[in-house]
């Protein structure tokens, strides 16, 4: 049976270092809105032997994801692996500013999408051996100027330990992991002028993520 991981927010950062480091023992289904950086997450998997299913589109389109997971289910009947790092990344601002479409966007990204791949993704977690979900905590609730990512970034870990505590007994397992800082997009918008350098690789945490968790790799 194919061993496939779905990978929400692959084409950067954490996410297409998660895809690369599944590959080959995983088929990979990346999701991600940016064609380009898709397509050359693939060339990398196709040149350690893997195989990727690209699948460029918006998580917060509740159909787009729904005839995904259809899709899914009718190819391969089940996921064995879900990690979610789609992420939306507001500007830092103080709390009495935040603008309305950042906030909108913050809750429809980082919040809403996710109670809404919750309910189609957990079907195909349990019809695998063990399926698994991993999210990834970024603790910044309570910060000044983090009002809208902060926030919502928490509520997201909160639905994820919720759906965590659900499922002890009955499965899919969900692991929450909290990453070591990293010279990402998102990070950059949050402190551009910082020195990068000591920053973890993201291949390297992806590989210290998922080993912590207990997930194998081909790698």
């Amino acid at each position: 049976m194919t061993k496939l991981a779905l990978i929400t927010g692959a084409s950067r950062g954490l996410g297409a270092a998660l895809a690369e480091a599944l590959a080959p023992e995983y088929h990979i289904v990346a999701v991600a809105r940016t064609v380009g950086a898709l397509e050359e997450l693939d060339d990398r998997i196709k040149a350690k032997g893997g195989a990727a299913t690209l699948a460029p589109m918006d998580v917060t389109k509740a159909d787009a994801m729904a005839h995904l997971c259809r899709g899914i289910h009718d190819r391969w009947g089940h996921a064995n692996l879900w990690c979610h790092t789609a992420i939306h990344a507001a500007p830092l601002t103080p709390a009495g500013h935040i603008q309305a479409k950042d906030w909108e966007k913050s809750v429809s990204i980082n919040l809403h999408a996710t109670r809404v791949l919750i309910g189609m993704v957990e079907p195909l977690l349990l019809a695998a051996d063990n399926g698994r979900a991993l999210f990834f905590d970024d603790p910044r609730g309570g910060e000044k100027f983090f009002g809208s990512y902060g926030t919502t970034k928490a509520a997201q870990i909160a639905l994820a330990r919720s759906w965590q505590a659900e499922t002890v007994k009955i499965g899919p397992r969900v692991d929450i992991a909290v990453p070591a800082p990293m010279p990402t997009a998102v990070r950059a918008r949050f402190f551009p002028g910082e020195d990068r350098a000591p920053l973890a690789d993201p291949r390297a945490e992806a590989a210290r993520l998922l080993g912590e968790a207990g997930i194998g790799t081909a790698a």
